[in-house]
């Protein structure tokens, strides 16, 4: 049984959300605030935080932000704020995923059960991926440029490790968020771009050489090695 943490200073939201976790098989925590939620996390077994942005003591942001120093539990970000700049920020603290208030809870469950199939992703197969100053480990879940550890959202490791499998293979929105998000996906394809985005911006500026995703316009992406 996988546990859930629902962090959010409503108590009719957590209820709900509660309500239909349960039923589909989880067991939820609850947290009011943001440092009951680093609490919990230090003592029991977390498997996924649904995270809102605007909780008292700590705000979203600086959670996630502390977890992300020391854990790769994923992270759900629960939001009234649909702007694209929120969405960036959280992704690029480390959230794999985030959903705009006001949500279905249908939606949220489909989301929660896509992060945590995608997290688990990959043990039983070839665990290395590599390539000149590129190496992705799909048992430790890391990724190593030039030497160096670059830092992935459980989100941005899947999709890495979609391209990075097939070099040179094109892949559009709909089949990467197939592959990445789940058949059962609700929300907007364009997290696609923005996960995309925030991928290629840290292999560019970690790796040192030409290991990127190749943008095919009007057509999707590839992952290119120039070595």
């Amino acid at each position: 049984m996988k546990n859930i943490l629902i962090a959010d200073d409503d108590e009719r939201i957590r209820e709900l959300v509660k309500l239909y976790l349960e039923a589909e098989g989880f067991a939820v925590v609850e947290a009011e605030d943001g440092q009951q939620v680093l609490d919990i996390v230090k003592k029991q077994t977390i498997d996924l935080v649904l995270l809102d942005l605007m909780m008292p003591v700590l705000d979203g942001w600086m959670v996630c932000k502390m977890l992300r120093r020391e854990r790769k539990i994923p992270i759900v970000m629960l939001t009234a704020k649909g702007e694209e700049n929120d969405r960036v920020l959280g992704l690029d603290l480390g959230a794999d995923d985030y959903i705009t208030k006001p949500f279905s809870t249908r939606e949220l469950v489909a989301r929660v059960k896509a992060v945590l199939r995608r997290a688990e992703g990959g043990k039983g197969e070839a665990h290395m991926i590599s390539y000149p100053g590129f190496k992705l480990n799909q048992l430790t879940r890391e990724l190593e440029l030039g030497g160096n550890n670059v830092n992935l959202t459980t989100k941005e490791f899947e999709l890495l490790l979609t391209l990075a499998k097939n070099p040179g293979r094109i892949y559009n929105r709909d089949q990467l968020l197939e592959l990445v998000w789940g058949y059962d996906y609700c929300g907007d394809s364009r997290t696609v771009d923005t996960h995309i985005n925030r991928l290629r911006n840290k292999l560019e500026s970690e790796a040192g050489h030409s290991v990127f995703i190749k943008t095919i316009r009007g057509v999707g992406y590839k992952f290119e090695n120039g070595h």
